[in-house]
């Protein structure tokens, strides 16, 4: 027997139909459920933290705002399912996008027994498409003003936010939401906002001037800042 086979399958990996049969007996016996993805959509506006959501107008929990999700299909990985909802609803692609963890409370969802695996995705809002989000009558929602929502989505939200306040000075999750080139003034602005408290100037552009993966561009920002200021670009891997 192969190291890695169980036992009931064909040395060579076919499994034919009777083979199928089989496995099918095999799990007859158990529960069956469904798999969803959710994806925690953040971006930043002004200085405003947004996460991307619906109010939903149909059962279950009718009336309530919503994260956007969807079943998985089959022959699709969570990774796809998650991938295909973030791109119908933003019309993006190649966007930075991470497992959050999977959320089974037997009661989470009133309608049927649902596993969901949350997604939370960073997006700068200048290339999202608006058409896109508003043929599905989708809003960007304030973090700091929810409204009632259903399922287990604000405690879904609420570990993405902490899992995201965490790495956001420490990694490259801000220069998701950030153009190609920015300011340093533009990048503290953000990391405060998602923080939601004040940074040393002082203390964060030595922090900055430490990280060789932040390059100097030599270009002046003549469009948002009046003085001219540096124009930076981010050359790691986000």
């Amino acid at each position: 027997m192969d190291a890695g086979n169980p036992g009931w399958l064909p040395a060579s990996g076919t499994v034919n139909s009777e083979m199928t049969k089989e496995i099918s007996a095999f799990y007859s016996h158990l529960s069956r459920f469904h798999v969803a993805v959710d994806c925690i959509i953040f971006t930043v506006e002004g200085e405003k933290l947004k996460v991307l959501m619906v109010r939903r107008d149909f059962e279950p929990e009718k009336g309530k705002w919503s994260l956007i999700g969807g079943f998985v299909s089959d022959g699709e990985s969570v990774d796809d399912a998650a991938k295909r909802v973030l791109r119908s609803l933003t019309g993006l692609d190649n966007v930075f996008i991470r497992q959050l963890g999977a959320f089974g409370e037997v009661d989470r969802d009133p309608g049927a027994r649902v596993v969901s695996v949350a997604y939370f995705a960073l997006l700068n809002l200048r290339d999202v498409d608006d058409s896109v989000v508003s043929a599905h009558h989708a809003h960007w929602i304030d973090i700091d003003n929810l409204p009632e929502l259903g399922f287990d989505h604000k405690k879904m939200i609420g570990i993405a936010l902490d899992v995201m306040r965490g790495k956001i000075l420490s990694g490259s999750l801000a220069f998701n939401m950030l153009p190609e080139l920015f300011t340093l003034t533009q990048l503290q602005t953000l990391v405060e906002t998602v923080i939601s408290r004040k940074l040393d100037k002082r203390n964060f552009r030595k922090r900055i001037a430490d990280n060789p993966d932040i390059e100097k561009t030599g270009l002046i920002d003549k469009e948002t800042s009046k003085r001219g200021a540096m124009l930076y670009r981010y050359t790691g891997t986000c």
